[in-house]
C-alpha cells in the first residue's frame, strides 16, 4: 500500500499509531543500516535505532517538507549515535598504534568484498575513528563540520580520518590476502 508522505507525517503528528508503524517499518531497515556503522555491535546499533525513533516521532513536528524525510530521519540517526559515543566518553580513548598503519597496496580490494564484510571491517575501527570515517567518507561532512559535531579539532579530524583509512587499507589487504590463501 503506498501512502503520501506528507499524510503519513500529518497522521503520526496527530498520534495515529497505524502511521507511526508505517513510518517505522518503512525506514527502519535502512536507519538501522546507519546505526550499524556507528556502533560496536547489533545490540548497541538496535539501542541507537530505538532512541532515534523515539527523537524521530518526538521531534516530527520539527520537519517542514524541505528535504527529503528520509534525510531528515538519517541525520537524527547519526546524531543520536554520535551522543551516545560522546556520553561513553569513547571518542577521547587514544589509541595510537603506529604499526597498525600499512603500507600502500595498488589492488583495489573493496572490489572484491561484499558490503557486510566492509561493514565488519568498518565496525572494527575503534570509536573515534570509526566516527570520523562515517561522518566524512560516507555522510560527506566536511572537517569542519566534523570538528564541531566530535568537538575535536580540524586538524584531529584530518589526522583521524587518515588513520583510519590506513588502518582500513590495512585490515582489508589482511582480509584480502586471507581470502587468496583459501581459494589458492
Amino acid at each position: 500500500m503506498a501512502e503520501n508522505l506528507p499524510d503519513i507525517v500529518q497522521d503520526c503528528l496527530a498520534g495515529d499509531a497505524n502511521a507511526q508503524e508505517l513510518l517505522y517499518n518503512k525506514y527502519s531497515g535502512k536507519m538501522y543500516g546507519v546505526c550499524l556503522q556507528y556502533s560496536d555491535n547489533y545490540d548497541d546499533a538496535k539501542d541507537i535505532l530505538q532512541e532515534g525513533f523515539i527523537k524521530v516521532f518526538t521531534r516530527l513536528y520539527q520537519y517542514k517538507s524541505k528535504g527529503s524525510l528520509e534525510g531528515w530521519i538519517r541525520k537524527i540517526m547519526v546524531n543520536t549515535a554520535l551522543e551516545k559515543y560522546r556520553d561513553k566518553h569513547y571518542l577521547n580513548e587514544v589509541d595510537e598504534d603506529a604499526s597498525a598503519i600499512p603500507e600502500k597496496s595498488d589492488h583495489n580490494i573493496i572490489d572484491e568484498l561484499s558490503a557486510r564484510d566492509l561493514m565488519k571491517v568498518i565496525q572494527e575501527l575503534t570509536p573515534k575513528y570509526r566516527m570520523v570515517f562515517n561522518l566524512f567518507a560516507i555522510e560527506g561532512y566536511s572537517h569542519k563540520e566534523i570538528s564541531a559535531l566530535l568537538e575535536i579539532s580540524e586538524g584531529t579530524s584530518k589526522s583521524n580520518l587518515s588513520r583510519a583509512r590506513a588502518i582500513l587499507q590495512g585490515k582489508l589487504t589482511n582480509y584480502y590476502r586471507n581470502i587468496q590463501n583459501q581459494v589458492g
